[in-house]
């Protein structure tokens, strides 16, 4: 299985300062995510709801191998709404969760193309895409560099 092993300045802060570990994830352990935060119509099997935002932290945590010794990183964490990870933070884990676990641009079209605008742009976050005030996707690669040394393994 892949890994990527990232490396925290404190610019997230002091606290998530370290070394983070992340690895592929099975097939199987991600569809049980999803279906765990997914609600299908009993008739027609379609989609009713989805909470995109606790389908992505849960793949973070099932993916998370290793972080500092203070363990800052948790689900509760990820999913709080007043106390929870640093908006570039979880972009930053959301991007190499991602990228190893395979979602492809084919299956984040199709998930698109089954939301109203507004579950849209929930589903966009989740997976660590974001829009600046101006509208344009932003990239934080750029912003990142220096901040942080990724390295990829098989």
């Amino acid at each position: 299985m892949r890994t990527e092993k990232i490396e925290l300045d404190n610019r997230f802060g002091e606290e998530y300062r370290g070394t983070y570990v992340f690895a592929e994830i099975t097939w199987a352990k991600r569809n049980r995510i999803i279906q765990k935060y997914t609600k299908y119509n009993r008739l027609s099997g379609d989609v009713e709801s989805s909470d995109f935002v606790a389908i992505q932290a849960e793949t973070i945590m099932a993916s998370l191998h290793g972080q500092p010794a203070s363990k800052p990183v948790t689900l509760e964490k990820l999913l709080s709404e007043e106390d929870g990870v640093p908006i570039e933070l979880g972009e930053l884990f959301s991007k190499i969760v991602n990228k190893l676990n395979g979602v492809s641009r084919e299956d984040l079209r199709f998930l698109l193309e089954q939301l109203d605008e507004e579950n849209r742009t929930a589903l966009l976050s989740s997976f660590g895409y974001a829009k600046n005030s101006a509208g344009y996707p932003q990239s934080s690669q750029s912003s990142q560099q220096g901040q942080c040394r990724s390295f990829v393994t098989s």
